[in-house]
């Protein structure tokens, strides 16, 4: 090779490293480095996987899905044994249910949006000191899935808060905005207990009502793990070539999700993409990985995708409850026997966390990896 061409070689490399560290610093950064008319070619998905809004697209269904409504009130009243029967029925038909008049005023939740958007909108400098690509982190600063993994990267931006116990962790949380510990601690708090409340609903839905075994696999929950994650997704030029998040599935027991009223989240039903309808001050809630092991395959955890538009901005966060993390995910005896045998092999977070650092995800992978049936 001529020195010419060795020197070319060598720029085009380093060009290539300085682009990488430049996505790396966010799909928000870019956008606020100038107007972006057209998705850059990282974030351009293959056409098989790209979104669409087209009628010939068998895969999409043009209409908003009414997902099932669980009334938070009803629940705690006369009629609950209607309402787990409901709730049984949001976990095997849709894995995703809308809870409303729940317990977190409306002010807690909007002030959880709003921060969440101020944290997003403070300069690179401040963002970036919260910045890594180590999974386990109390604070992860980030874009995309996995930007050190992902083939194709995502419309989003997030940041990610390990939150029980939450003295273990605040000191770790960001400081500005100024009100963001105590907004975002408050919040945890209030959807911390209401997850308790709803995954004991859910164990009675699946049958285990015995006292013990239930105050058992309660105070497990207790001592859980919970992990914030707050999404930024800026408006983009061409969404019908990228997304926000691919499809995936979430890992833990249960996920709390509340957004702003920017459409974003879809759901796989019926083998078609549906577009949830946020509803003000509503849970979206859905089934993870780790209660499908646990409920056997009786309730399912369903792929859900997010999509991004060229007029506005979107603000979501998701509170994603499991146990702790170094407990053993198992199905439950109760829920295994000849009829049923058991479909999924232990597992826990360590394993989640070795698979998804060492390869792209892809849809419900992980989970696939532990099925026994």
């Amino acid at each position: 090779m001529s020195p010419a061409m060795a020197l070319n070689e060598q720029r085009s490399k380093d060009d290539a490293a300085e682009e990488q560290i430049e996505y790396e610093k966010g799909v928000k950064h870019l956008c606020e480095k100038g107007h972006i008319r057209a998705v850059p070619k990282k974030y351009i998905l293959p056409v098989a996987d790209r979104p669409t809004k087209t009628v010939k697209d068998s895969n999409v269904l043009n209409q908003n899905l009414q997902l099932p409504i669980i009334d938070f009130a009803e629940l705690l009243g006369p009629n609950r044994s209607q309402v787990l029967q409901s709730l049984a029925n949001a976990c095997q038909q849709y894995g995703f249910f809308q809870l409303v008049n729940h317990c977190i005023s409306d002010d807690i939740v909007r002030s959880m949006i709003d921060v969440s958007g101020r944290f997003f909108d403070l300069p690179l400098e401040e963002r970036d000191k919260y910045m890594t690509t180590d999974m386990g982190a109390p604070v992860r600063c980030g874009t995309s899935f996995s930007q050190t993994k992902d083939s194709v990267l995502c419309w989003r931006d997030f940041l990610k808060l390990l939150c029980h116990p939450l003295p273990d962790f605040l000191p770790h949380w960001p400081v500005s905005p100024l009100d963001f510990r105590k907004v975002v601690g408050s919040y945890a708090e209030e959807t911390r207990q209401l997850f308790l409340v709803v995954m004991e609903a859910i164990l009675e839905s699946l049958g285990i009502m015995e006292k013990e075994e239930k105050r058992s696999v309660m105070e497990e929950f207790e001592n859980g793990s919970q992990m914030m994650v707050a999404n930024f997704y800026p408006r983009c030029p061409e969404p019908e070539l990228t997304l926000g998040i691919p499809p995936h599935s979430d890992y833990g027991f249960l996920t709390l999700l509340v957004q702003d009223e920017v459409e974003g989240l879809q759901v796989q039903y019926q083998d078609k993409w549906v577009t949830v309808q946020p509803i003000p001050n509503a849970f979206v809630i859905n089934v993870g990985d780790h209660l499908e092991i646990y409920s056997n395959g009786k309730y399912k955890s369903i792929l859900h995708r997010v999509i991004v538009n060229e007029v506005k901005s979107r603000v979501s966060v998701a509170s994603l409850h499991s146990l702790p993390f170094n407990t053993t995910v198992k199905p439950s005896p109760k829920l295994v026997d000849e009829d049923n045998p058991k479909r999924y092999m232990d597992t826990d977070f360590a394993t989640f966390l070795a698979y998804v650092s060492s390869q792209e995800p892809n849809k419900k992978d992980f989970l696939d990896s532990r099925k026994l049936l």
